[in-house]
C-alpha cells in the first residue's frame, strides 16, 4: 500500500509555488501535509494568509498528488531515497539555507550530516596545478577526519578530480547533479558515479526522475553544493563560471569560502585570485589552512606530523614559501613564488637560499625550486 504521507511530501515538489518558505510556514502553523492537500482552497488560503494569485487550487494539489504517486513508484524501483524538508532526516546544513529544495533525492549511503563536509569546485579546463592540489589536500585530510565527506558536481575537470581524489583516499564523496537520478551526465562519468555509490558515497539531486540536464539547472544545483557543505573551496576558476557561482552563493549563506591562489597570468586562477582580493574567500594552500579556518579538531592535532618533525622551525616567510611550493606539480620559478607570496624579492631570495641550505627545498636550473 502506498505511503500516503510520503506521497504528500513528494507532491510539494510538483507545485510551482511551493518552496522552502511555504514548508517552514506550515511547520510554524502546525499544518500537516495531509491537511494542506485535503483542505478546501479558501480554507487553506485563509490559514496561510495567501492572496488570490498565490492560492493553491484543489485541482492543482490533486494533480501534484497524482504525479507524486508516479514519482514514488519510479524512485522505489531504482532504490532512490527521497528526503523531505518536513522530515528530520533532511540534511541539517541544507535545511538552513533560504532556498532549500522541498525534496532532495539520494542514491547511495553517504551521511549528508557528517561532522566534516567540504566541497571542491572549479573549472572543467583544469591544469596539473589544480588537479595535484585536489589530490594532496584530500589525502592529507583523510587520515585525520575519518568521517570526511567531499562534495562536488561530477563535471569534467576539478569536479571529477575531487571525486576521484576522495575515492583514492577512501573518503566518502557526494556528487550533486542537475538532472533526475535515472541518468548520469556527463555520460563518460557513469563509471565514476557507479564507483562513488559502491564506495559508500552518493549521487543527489533535487530534480524529478526523468528530468533532463538543462543549462539553468546547473546553476540551480550549485546552491546545493554550497548548502550541503561547511566550506566551499574553489580550486581553479576563471572570473566567470559555475565555481564562482557556487562560491558567491556560499558567501551569501555565510558559509566559509576558500580559494587556491595562482599566477596572475593564469586564466583559471583569475577567479580564485579575485575572490581572495575581494575578501570573499580565504587563501588555502594546505590542509592546515582549512583546519585553522574551520576549527575542526583532527584525530591527531599535529595534522602534518611527519613534515613538522622534519622542519620544526618552519615559520614566517619560510612556512609561506613552503606551503606555496608544496602543491606545485613542477619546480616553481622564484618570480612566481614572489607573485604568489608577495614577499619582497631580496628577502625571498634570502629565504630560498636558507631553505635550500637546510634541505627543505631543492634548487633546479633556471632559478626554480621544489619541495624536497
Amino acid at each position: 500500500m502506498p505511503d500516503l504521507d510520503l506521497i504528500r511530501k513528494l507532491a510539494f515538489s510538483f507545485l510551482k509555488k511551493a518552496d522552502a518558505e511555504l514548508l517552514r510556514t506550515l511547520i510554524d502553523k502546525g499544518i500537516s501535509a495531509e491537511q494542506f492537500f485535503t483542505m478546501e482552497t479558501a480554507e487553506l488560503a485563509h490559514a496561510l494568509r495567501l492572496s488570490q494569485g498565490n492560492r493553491f487550487e484543489k485541482m492543482e494539489r490533486d494533480e501534484a498528488i497524482f504525479r507524486a504517486l508516479k514519482e514514488l513508484e519510479a524512485i522505489e524501483r531504482h532504490h532512490i531515497t527521497p528526503l523531505s524538508l518536513l522530515d528530520n532526516d533532511y540534511p541539517v546544513r541544507l535545511a538552513q539555507i533560504p532556498d532549500a529544495p522541498v525534496v532532495l533525492y539520494k542514491l547511495g549511503d553517504a551521511d549528508l550530516d557528517s561532522r566534516h563536509i567540504v566541497n571542491l569546485v572549479g573549472t572543467r579546463r583544469s591544469t596539473p596545478y589544480g588537479l595535484d592540489f585536489c589530490k594532496r589536500l584530500i589525502s592529507d585530510l583523510a587520515p585525520y577526519f575519518p568521517d570526511l565527506v567531499v562534495v562536488s558536481g561530477l563535471a569534467f575537470g576539478i569536479d571529477a578530480a575531487a571525486h576521484q581524489a576522495a575515492l583514492d583516499a577512501n573518503v566518502k564523496t557526494v556528487a550533486v547533479v542537475a538532472h533526475g537520478l535515472n541518468m548520469i551526465y556527463p555520460a563518460p562519468h557513469r563509471s565514476l558515479a557507479k564507483t562513488i555509490i559502491q564506495s559508500g558515497g552518493a549521487i543527489v539531486s533535487e530534480y524529478h526522475f526523468g528530468d533532463q540536464p538543462y543549462r539553468q539547472r546547473f546553476l540551480e544545483r550549485n546552491r546545493l553544493i554550497a548548502g550541503l557543505s561547511d566550506v566551499t573551496i574553489v580550486v581553479e576558476s576563471d572570473v566567470k563560471g559555475g565555481a564562482m557561482s557556487t562560491a558567491n552563493t556560499a558567501f551569501s549563506y555565510s558559509r566559509d569560502v576558500m580559494a587556491l591562489p595562482g599566477r596572475i597570468s593564469d586564466q583559471y586562477s583569475s577567479g580564485c585570485n579575485m575572490l581572495i582580493r575581494k575578501q570573499k574567500a580565504h587563501l588555502i594552500t594546505s590542509a592546515a589552512d582549512l583546519i585553522e579556518l574551520t576549527g575542526w579538531q583532527p584525530l591527531d592535532l599535529n595534522i602534518d606530523t611527519r613534515q613538522r618533525n622534519l622542519f620544526p622551525e618552519l615559520d614566517g616567510d619560510a612556512k609561506l614559501v613552503y606551503e606555496t611550493i608544496r602543491y606545485s606539480s613542477e619546480p616553481m620559478q622564484a618570480d612566481r613564488i614572489h607573485q604568489l607570496t608577495l614577499i619582497p624579492m631580496p628577502r625571498l631570495m634570502a629565504t630560498l637560499g636558507e631553505m635550500e641550505f637546510d634541505g627543505i627545498l631543492l634548487r633546479h636550473p633556471g632559478n626554480r625550486f621544489s619541495a624536497s
